[in-house]
Parts: C-alpha cells; sequence; structure tokens
C-alpha cells in the first residue's frame, strides 16, 4: 500500500483551544502536517511560529481562504478554535471549499447555525465533527465502564459537577458574551456535561435549569445547574460553575447495587498547557488527588481510574479521512446537546444577582 500523506491542516484561532489542544494533538500525531495558523494577535503569533515553525502564520481567516482560492495553500482540514458565533459562516466557508471542519465546542450559537453547518457538509460530501474531547476524559472513561459492566447495577442517578474558582472570569471573550452569541456556562461547559450525561443514559425526556449571574454587565451564567431526566429512566443533575470557592465530587453516581464519587477534574487539559507531549508513554496518567471510590452501602474501595487519551480524537479523525472510518464525533450528537442547552434558555431566565 502507497504511504499517505499527512493530512494538511489550518488551525484557526491560537488562544487556549488552538495552543493548548488542538495545536499539541496535531503536532503530536504524524497523520496531520499543520500548514497555517490563523491569529492576528501578535504574541500568539509568535507562539504559533515556535511552536510550527514550517508553518504559514496568517492575520485572519479571510487570507487565508485567499490563499487557498488562489492554490498558495492546500489544505484539507480546517481547525475551527474560535467563538462559536463565527462557526457557521467559517464552517460554510470551508466546506464551500471541499475542506474537512472540526468544530470546536461549544458547536455553534443556535440550532440553526448547527443544522445550517452539518447540512452543507453532508451536500458538499465532507466531513464536519465537532470536539467533545471530554468524552477522552479518564474519570468519564471509568464511569462509563462501570455503566457498561454494571458493577452499580441499575444507574439511578448521575450528579457531574464542573467547578472552579475564578472570580476574576476567563479573561477571554467568554467572560462577557452574551447567550444568543453563544456565551454563558450552560452552552460552554454545558455542552460537555451534556453530551457525557447524553453517551451514558441515551435520550433526554425532560430539563429543568437554574442560571445565575453575579458579576456586573453584559454576559451569561456563572453559576449554572441543569437537570435531565433520560428516556431510559436515569436522571442527571449536573453544575457549571466558575464562582466556585469550594468544590464539589466531580463525579457522583448511584445505582440500585453501589455507588461512584470521583473528585477533581482530569489532568490532560493542565498538563497540555504545561507542555506535555501527548505522544509520550504516560501521558493522559490519572494526576495525584483524592482517591475515586466505589460503595456498596457495606464496604469502599478505592477505584483507579482509566487514563485519558484526548489523543484518540485526531486517531479517529485521521482513520475516518484516510480509511472513510467512523467520525470521532457525529456531529448529530452535538446538535442534540445544542437543543437541549438553547431549549433551556428559552424557557430559563438568568437571574442577575448581585455579590453581598
Amino acid at each position: 500500500m502507497m504511504a499517505r500523506l499527512p493530512i494538511s491542516t489550518a488551525i484557526v484561532g491560537f488562544g487556549v483551544s488552538g495552543s493548548v489542544f488542538h495545536g499539541p494533538l496535531v503536532g503530536a500525531n504524524p497523520s496531520y502536517a499543520v500548514a497555517a495558523v490563523v491569529t492576528g494577535n501578535p504574541a500568539r503569533a509568535a507562539a504559533a511560529r515556535l511552536r510550527f515553525p514550517g508553518a504559514l502564520i496568517v492575520p485572519d481567516y479571510s487570507a487565508l481562504l485567499a490563499l487557498v482560492d488562489d492554490g498558495t495553500l492546500e489544505l484539507e482540514l480546517v481547525i475551527l478554535g474560535t467563538p462559536p458565533a463565527l462557526h457557521r459562516e467559517q464552517a460554510l466557508a470551508a466546506v464551500a471549499r471541499g475542506l474537512h471542519v472540526v468544530v470546536d465546542k461549544p458547536f455553534a450559537a443556535s440550532v440553526e447555525d448547527a443544522q445550517a453547518m452539518i447540512d452543507a457538509a453532508q451536500q458538499a460530501g465532507t466531513l464536519l465533527t465537532v470536539f467533545q474531547n471530554r468524552r477522552w476524559d479518564g474519570d468519564f472513561l471509568t464511569v462509563a465502564e462501570l455503566v457498561r459492566s454494571a458493577r452499580l447495577g441499575e444507574v439511578r442517578t448521575f450528579e457531574s459537577r464542573f467547578e472552579w474558582w475564578r472570580p476574576e472570569g476567563f479573561g477571554n471573550w467568554r467572560d462577557r458574551t452574551a447567550v444568543d452569541q453563544g456565551g454563558g456556562l450552560l452552552i460552554d461547559l454545558g455542552s460537555h456535561l451534556i453530551d457525557q450525561a447524553v453517551q451514558l443514559f441515551g435520550p433526554v425526556e425532560e430539563a429543568r435549569a437554574d442560571l445565575r449571574r453575579y458579576s456586573p454587565g453584559q454576559g451569561g451564567d456563572e453559576d449554572s445547574f441543569a437537570e435531565l431526566r433520560h428516556a431510559s429512566g436515569v436522571t442527571s443533575r449536573l453544575w457549571m460553575n466558575g464562582l466556585a470557592p469550594a468544590l464539589g465530587p466531580r463525579f457522583h453516581v448511584l445505582g440500585s447495587q453501589a455507588g461512584f464519587t470521583s473528585w477533581g477534574l482530569d489532568g490532560q487539559e493542565p498538563a497540555l498547557a504545561a507542555g506535555a507531549d501527548p505522544a509520550k508513554p504516560g501521558y493522559g496518567a490519572v494526576p495525584s488527588r483524592e482517591p475515586a471510590r466505589l460503595a456498596d452501602g457495606s464496604s469502599t474501595l478505592d477505584v483507579g481510574l482509566i487514563q485519558g487519551d484526548y489523543p484518540a480524537f485526531y486517531r479517529l479523525l485521521a482513520d475516518a479521512i484516510h480509511r472513510n472510518g467512523a467520525l470521532p464525533v457525529d456531529p448529530a450528537d452535538a446538535l442534540a446537546t445544542l437543543r437541549i442547552i438553547c431549549g433551556l434558555h428559552e424557557t430559563t431566565p438568568i437571574r442577575a444577582l448581585a455579590y453581598t
């Protein structure tokens, strides 16, 4: 068999999404070659040149498309690490040129935008997928295995938290972006937590939320709760909070025979931010923290967590591009999650509260 050329890739946006996640993951995978990075920020441009010395550093997306149109740059894949309100226009422009697209989550600011991207990719015959990387968190993989193996019995309730203490905010577009532009924690972190819950327990029949904002000025929810009732009978309770000075358990799952509790966030993001090589052995190992535990009402057992594996996303995508394998994330899944989120936004006003 003839060797396949690496997938010529452009990373659009080099903030946290591009520099911490996509850049290291595609840079460590020999199936990809980063041909261009799009950023208008001088400091980020310098960081991109250092990481990808052979790549073109392009100031904006229109300039990237111009290079594709005049034949200067041959691309196969575009990775959109940009704010969700930009995803529709950027994805449609890419698929119109026959390019495959990875869209970072949140998939889109609206259901209509998400559906338009899916339809355009299907009509163009290109691949479109969504970067739901937290399907490969080690603690989530552990929960999924406990559910699959029925070690908990019949699961009754699933609690999942993603909490930080960040009173200063994120320091980026998320702090002031309105909900209709993709702002707020329900669409940001909820895109992960709702996706995880649906992957475990299936479609949602009912949902409710409590959404709160404490900071002054424009912006989305900062302290959010959603409860989902799955058709399978499981109830999922999900917390998303950037203003939590004391953190609850990451997962707390109760079944008819046993319960599982784990603490702390998966360590892959901070490891990548610190320069870890995702291709090296030991990547994704569980950081030192309070042990996860399995309890059956009379005894408690420490549980080792499965090693995390964000690189799996791009391994699976390369297989989809080269060998017609399954996409790492079906965009229909991301659309279903977005329908839940947008439905909650329609029925649940954000309560603007003040610090006391």
